[in-house]
């Protein structure tokens, strides 16, 4: 079996993928890790390719991203990924941004579910992925620790899934959930603040067509968010953003 190695990948930031201020907006971010990690697992022999043979599927279950600073429009960026740790059911899949002179400026963990398609159950990797390596490296050091039901509802947002957010998996895809809690912030706390590190712990699937909702509680320069579906209250995801005001 041959040494892995890191993936890497540059991406120049365009405008179409910036908020007002021409900062690279959390859905893309999000996009760009699912880019790679999918890239490095198809190049690895047990990414989607390999899964779709096999009726199996990975998952999120969490993410954890500490955000130095936002790319901004014009900037090319480093993408670096890994896989660093395995789990019983879960592999753990670090993260590394870095700016035009390798600085980084974005570290990220991320936790995957290998799962049967069909049974929607967790499978084990060993069992059913080819022989693999691991870099046990950390661009983050984090337990994914439980996120907390918001204790009072500061507002209640409420979305409709759109086609478009529906992924290759038939679900909602991952970087919608950060995108529906940043919505249900109050834009004038926006305006002055920025994203300083995001948590997500990912619940059930979101399907084409629900309603959702989003109880958000503000402690400061945190945010805390529940996204349930209204059809049956089954929670969907959690999600709490640390905030920092802009320079």
């Amino acid at each position: 079996m041959s040494k892995i190695e890191k993936f890497i990948r540059e991406y120049p930031v365009r405008s179409y993928e910036c908020d007002r201020d021409g900062q690279l907006r959390l859905i893309t971010l999000l996009n760009i890790f699912q880019d790679v990690a999918d890239s490095h697992a198809n190049q690895m022999g047990l990414g989607y390719d390999f899964c779709q043979t096999k009726g199996l599927a990975w998952v999120g279950s969490n993410y954890h991203i500490g955000i130095d600073r936002l790319p901004r429009w014009h900037e090319t960026i480093k993408v670096i990924t890994w896989p660093c740790e395995e789990r019983r059911l879960g592999a753990i899949r670090d993260f590394r941004v870095e700016d035009e002179t390798g600085h980084p400026i974005i570290v990220a963990a991320s936790q995957w579910i290998l799962i049967d398609f069909a049974k929607k159950r967790p499978v084990g990797l060993r069992e059913n992925l080819p022989d693999y390596q691991v870099i046990p490296e950390r661009a983050l050091e984090t337990d994914f620790a439980k996120l907390p039901q918001p204790e009072k509802e500061d507002t209640t947002t409420e979305f409709k899934v759109r086609y478009d957010d529906i992924d290759v998996n038939n679900h909602v895809n991952n970087a919608v959930y950060p995108l529906w809690a940043s919505e249900s912030v109050d834009p004038a706390f926006r305006l002055e603040h920025v994203p300083q590190e995001l948590e997500i712990a990912f619940k059930k699937e979101g399907h084409y067509g629900e309603r959702v909702k989003i109880i958000t509680e503000i402690q400061e320069n945190v945010s805390l968010h529940d996204i349930t579906a209204l059809s049956d209250g089954r929670e969907l995801a959690k999600v709490r953003i640390k905030w920092q005001k802009r320079s």
